[in-house]
């Protein structure tokens, strides 16, 4: 990762334009998991790589995930990102955005200088997938009949999407065959999706070391699986309440509370727990038709630490 983080910090750099590495260091030296990255990395040590594009790819699925969130609190009107104040709060919307366009610019050229035209095609079709399931998930937003089908196509999109890329291009770089390809993306895939039913859910159950504020996605107005699984058992009177607060955006003091109890009386955070759970041993079950190899019982880990987050 120390390879990684210094061309993150190289490539990051503008010669005529200081705010972007004012703005992009202040999210990138907030630390974050750098999960997507890592993921790349033990893909292509797995599949044999020896060659330098491993890094490149890394700090390009890294850069991408960067860019997204930049531009997720400008859409989102977000205040706090990993515990610190989000780069449009301290400097403006116009510049986040700006400097979110930049590292897609980076990240693309990054993957040019690999020389590998397939991992092109798996990066460009990922930013495709991660902007197509943000845009779902505003027109699905403030809706009370959004069900967990399409749900689960925004976080397939928004979240899942880089994952399995991030996973794919590290085999791929490493010429490995088509079944070891789509091992490594499906789990990606269920890594992903797990992952991001556990953030949804610690929402509402987060503490301040997870660098959540509780509550943000009702306030928000976010229909995430915890507030869809309770709507989905809600009877008339509990169905008012959630259009009040989610479709009309009338939230009084108290709400936040009152939602939590309507959601443990129908299970729905134990649910979406559960859910989670099932995505992560998806994740793990992936892993089964590949050769045994260190980094393998590390994967296995990984999947057990995202779902681990809410205990």
């Amino acid at each position: 990762m120390a390879a990684v983080n210094t061309l993150i910090k190289l490539r990051m750099a503008s010669e005529h334009a200081p705010r972007i590495p004012e703005v992009t260091a202040h999210l990138v030296d907030a630390g974050g998991k750098r999960l997507r990255p890592m993921l790349t990395l033990a893909a292509a040590r797995m599949c044999g790589y020896t060659g330098p594009y491993h890094i490149h790819l890394a700090a390009t699925v890294e850069f991408i995930h960067t860019a997204t969130l930049l531009h997720d609190d400008v859409v989102d009107a977000s205040d706090q990102r990993r515990g610190r104040p989000t780069a449009n709060l301290l400097w403006d919307n116009q510049s986040t955005i700006l400097v979110g366009d930049y590292l897609f610019a980076r990240a693309f050229q990054l993957m040019v200088e690999t020389g590998n035209l397939r991992v092109l095609d798996i990066l460009a079709n990922a930013s495709a997938t991660i902007a197509e399931g943000e845009v779902l998930q505003l027109s699905a937003a403030q809706d009370v009949t959004t069900t967990e089908e399409i749900y689960f196509r925004v976080i397939r999109g928004k979240t899942a999407a880089l994952f399995s890329a991030a996973m794919e291009v590290g085999a791929v770089i490493a010429q490995k065959d088509d079944k070891t390809v789509q091992a490594l993306s499906n789990y990606g895939d269920a890594l992903g999706i797990s992952f991001q039913i556990v953030d949804d859910l610690l929402d509402y159950t987060g503490t301040e070391a997870t660098g959540k504020n509780i509550g943000d996605d009702f306030r928000e107005r976010k229909l995430t699986l915890p507030v869809i699984k309770a709507i989905a058992a809600a009877d008339a009177s509990e169905l008012a309440f959630w259009t009040k607060c989610i479709s009309k955006g009338t939230q009084d003091e108290g709400d936040l509370e009152h939602a939590l109890r309507l959601m443990n009386s129908h299970n729905a955070l134990k649910d979406t727990h559960t859910q989670a759970l099932y995505w992560a041993e998806k994740a793990k079950a992936a892993l089964d038709v590949l050769p045994e190899h260190e980094f393998k019982p590390m994967l296995m880990d990984l999947s057990n630490y995202v779902v681990s987050r809410v205990n």
